[in-house]
């Protein structure tokens, strides 16, 4: 029951860190603009900031998460909330600012700490199961921050404040919940490396950080423009928030599909989640004016991101579990790096050819995204994760495995 609570307190901070403090700037941003008095380019630079923030907890948790996960989700839940209550008694933009880009930190640091919890308290078979459920938290984070909207603004103080209490709650039932103490092996007897990861590593990973890199760059327009799409199609600002509980909603179902998920193959996963990504983009991008087809492609969106964020997690696993935490963070900083050229690019192309233009090349890149482990022709070496012999042996096996792909 306690590795049950761990789990459940793990995608809470998820949701916490994810969708209700890095994913809500978007949606209560018109109501800070109007009391704080700046601009979108303003935001813009703001956004920019947060991504590169979170970049450098993603980047913490690649060289710590294996050794000191305890220590990044403490640094998670004091950075998160710091932030949202920062926000929330900001007097002008500067401070505003500061605050904002602190607290994605929380995001960054989340992740791959969860990822090194959850491999230790967990049975070895429910791992990728687990991971798939600890991710999507994002969803229902997203959607309580929709709720949270309807039901708070304008007064998106208090809405930042109420979250910074959630979070930094959160992270501490996480670690009071944690049964194995850092500097212990997790139940697998792995033992975690440390340091920089080697060059195979690296190169075993190759396809899919290219992969995760377009995933990013596609689903910025969503994720950046979404809302302003649906206003100029003629929705109102109801409905547009509608459509955000509608993200959350679909990476909620995430967690109800993470078994079958975590069960296919990662590049299976993978084509499945992409293609539902690109398809919401362009059902989004055809028809903005009719409100269901937007909550509908929204919930898909949102089920087809969260999960391939889980898919991302199942593959660096699979390829080397010991470095499963670092694999996340390398992962999930590619991903914000390639929202990050995403938003810009998005942005430029909606200023010369229109938002529906814009939206469709985003589509074409999460196909990118689906194409590249597919047509990947060089072959590629992983590690599969270590079995055990449960009738009394006291060592554990590892077994290399050479997975190459026929050149046409």
């Amino acid at each position: 029951m306690r590795s049950v609570g761990l789990l459940t307190a793990s995608t809470a901070l998820i949701a916490a860190t994810y969708g209700l403090v890095r994913l809500a700037y978007g949606l209560f941003l018109p109501d800070v603009q109007a009391e704080l008095l700046f601009d979108a380019a303003v935001a813009g630079f703001i956004s920019s900031g947060a991504s590169i923030v979170y970049c450098l907890g993603a980047v913490l948790g690649f060289f710590v998460a294996s050794r000191r996960p305890r220590l990044l989700v403490l640094l998670a839940g004091l950075s998160a909330s710091l932030g949202a209550a920062g926000m929330a008694s900001s007097e002008d933009t500067g401070i505003f600012a500061i605050f904002a880009v602190l607290s994605s930190a929380g995001a960054g640091l989340a992740s791959p700490a969860l990822v090194t919890l959850i491999r230790r308290n967990v049975v070895a078979a429910d791992n990728d199961r687990s991971q798939t459920i600890v991710n999507a938290g994002t969803g229902p984070g997203l959607a309580a921050a929709g709720i949270v909207a309807l039901v708070l603004l304008p007064d998106w103080r208090l809405a930042w404040f109420l979250v910074a209490a959630a979070t930094l709650a959160i992270a501490a039932v996480v670690l009071v919940l944690d049964r194995q103490r850092a500097q212990h092996p997790d139940p697998a007897g792995e033992v975690h490396p440390v340091g920089i990861p080697s060059g195979s590593w690296l190169a075993s990973h190759r396809q899919i950080i290219a992969a995760a890199f377009f995933m990013g760059a596609g689903s910025a327009a969503v994720w950046n423009y979404g809302r302003t799409l649906l206003v100029e199609g003629g929705a109102d600002e109801r409905a547009s928030i509608a459509a955000w509980i509608a993200l959350g909603i679909g990476g909620t179902v995430a967690i109800g599909t993470a078994r079958p998920m975590s069960a296919l193959e990662p590049r299976t996963a993978w084509t499945m989640t992409t293609l539902a990504i690109a398809a919401a983009s362009i059902a989004l991008a055809l028809a903005p004016g009719s409100t269901g087809a937007a909550l509908a492609a929204c919930a898909v969106f949102g089920w087809g991101y969260t999960s391939g964020t889980g898919a991302l997690i199942t593959w660096t696993t699979r390829i080397d579990g010991a470095r499963a935490s670092a694999g996340t963070s390398l992962l999930f900083l590619i991903l914000v790096f390639g929202q990050a050229f995403g938003a810009s690019a998005v942005g430029l192309l909606i200023s010369q050819a229109g938002l529906v233009v814009a939206f469709l090349a985003a589509s074409a890149l999460v196909l990118l995204a689906t194409a590249t482990p597919l047509l990947w022709k060089k072959h590629q070496s992983e590690l599969i994760r270590p079995t055990h012999d449960f009738g009394g042996a006291a060592n554990t096996q590892c077994r290399f495995t050479h997975a190459s792909t026929r050149r046409g």
